[in-house]
């Protein structure tokens, strides 16, 4: 596996070794020993989540306040830009995100830690998303963010949109502006 780092230390995008041939491919898609040496600790993953979206669908930015969740991210049909927000106050880059496309062509994964938020922008006509998590799913301790926020300023990829709207849950529609939300400390 190859471990691409981002401009936040904490967040990595791991790359499996595909191998292929005409009959399709094979790849480990999780390996602890190998994902424990990428991120540097041992992690227990509790939870494992699959969702379906089409293009436009924007989910996010999520976190939970206590409990949070790591998560490892991955898409297994279409494409999507996923973003990683570093929520930890005492961080030297609170407040700063990654995105990187993540594609079923390209197999790429994202370690999202704990204490940051996650979002991603469906950029394909559909895409399915699986993600394992650290931490079970704590619907009173969940939080949102704003997408659009102007002090984080993400740069969402809506040209690839091609005219499609960017869609919101009416969770993700009440989020808050970074500037208002709880943190981690």
């Amino acid at each position: 596996m190859k471990v691409i780092p981002t401009a936040i230390p904490d967040v990595v995008v791991l790359e499996p070794r595909v191998f292929g041939d005409d009959r399709g491919f094979f790849f480990e898609s999780f390996n602890r020993r190998q994902f424990a040496d990428a991120i540097g600790r041992d992690v227990d993953f509790v939870q494992d989540n699959h969702s379906r979206s089409v293009k436009g669908v924007l989910r996010g930015i999520h976190y939970q306040i206590q409990q949070p969740q790591g998560k490892l991210v991955r898409v297994v049909q279409g494409e999507v830009y996923d973003v990683a927000v570093d929520l930890r106050k005492s961080s030297p880059t609170f407040g700063q995100w990654v995105g990187e496309a993540l594609s079923a062509a390209n197999k790429r994964m994202l370690w999202v830690p704990e204490g940051f938020g996650h979002a991603f922008l469906v950029v394909s006509e559909s895409a399915e998303f699986l993600y394992k998590t650290t931490d079970y799913y704590a619907p009173e301790a969940e939080r949102s963010i704003v997408w659009n926020d102007a002090t984080l300023a993400i740069d969402w990829p809506l040209a690839r949109l091609q005219g499609a709207a960017v869609q919101l849950s009416a969770k993700d529609q009440q989020g808050r502006r970074f500037s208002e939300a709880d943190v981690y400390q």
